[in-house]
């Protein structure tokens, strides 16, 4: 069986929940509010350091959603969602990481510090620099990896199309535009998208979250020495 503990806006829960779509496998959605349900007794028993998503299956918890699509492609390989020559393998797994290491973080910029400019401009030009090689990329193929579609759809694709709605247009990026168009055809795309009301939801509450995260996640930690410390 399993189980994916997620919150819908999370940018790291929706690739891992796209990903149980794609492949069409049975699970169950166990929905957790971004603002404190992380850091229940409950749940730290599976997530250590309190962050979504979780993957359980048949009881084994895991944790990060790098290694949760990695499990997910291992054990349940078909359709698969990697290709196999070594040169588009590797053009995909850079798309994957670009997305997770510089446009996730990037695009909580372009919200967070709507009120500062010289941070709203770093977060800004990090997105832009992240489309332009995403753009090159792609070239006038449908996906990445060619006709295949996979992670690196999976991840960069839960992000990308969603980005006008920070004030970041792909008119100048229209390879990426049409890929967007494609991918938001997409049964799964449609499943998992926010409405523009869960999207101005959450763009509002983000900072607060942010906050209560930072706040509970330092209190979990200095009880957790205090703990081994009496130990």
């Amino acid at each position: 069986m399993l189980t994916l503990y997620y919150a819908r806006p999370s940018l790291y829960s929706r690739p891992v929940w796209l990903a149980l779509l794609e492949k069409k496998l049975t699970f169950e959605l166990v929905h957790l509010k971004m603002d404190g349900d992380q850091f229940s007794s409950e749940f730290s028993q599976i997530s250590p350091f309190n962050r979504i998503p979780v993957l359980v299956d048949d009881n084994l918890p895991i944790i990060e959603s790098v290694a949760i699509l990695d499990h997910l492609e291992t054990k349940y390989p078909n359709p698969s969602l990697l290709p196999k020559d070594a040169e588009t393998l590797v053009k995909v797994r850079m798309v994957q990481m670009v997305g997770l290491n510089e446009l996730f973080s990037a695009a909580g910029g372009l919200i967070i510090y709507q009120k500062n400019p010289s941070e709203l401009e770093y977060a800004r030009q990090r997105v832009l620099r992240g489309l332009t090689l995403l753009e090159d990329l792609l070239g006038d193929n449908p996906y990445f990896a060619g006709e295949q579609l996979t992670l690196a759809e999976i991840v960069t694709g839960t992000l990308i199309p969603e980005l006008p709605r920070c004030d970041i247009p792909l008119t100048n990026y229209p390879r990426l535009s049409n890929w967007c168009e494609r991918l938001l055809a997409r049964e799964s795309w449609q499943k998992i998208r926010l409405s523009d009301e869960e999207f101005t939801n959450f763009k509002r509450r983000l900072g607060v979250m942010r906050k209560i995260w930072h706040k509970r996640r330092r209190q979990k930690t200095l009880t957790f020495a205090q703990k081994n410390q009496k130990a």
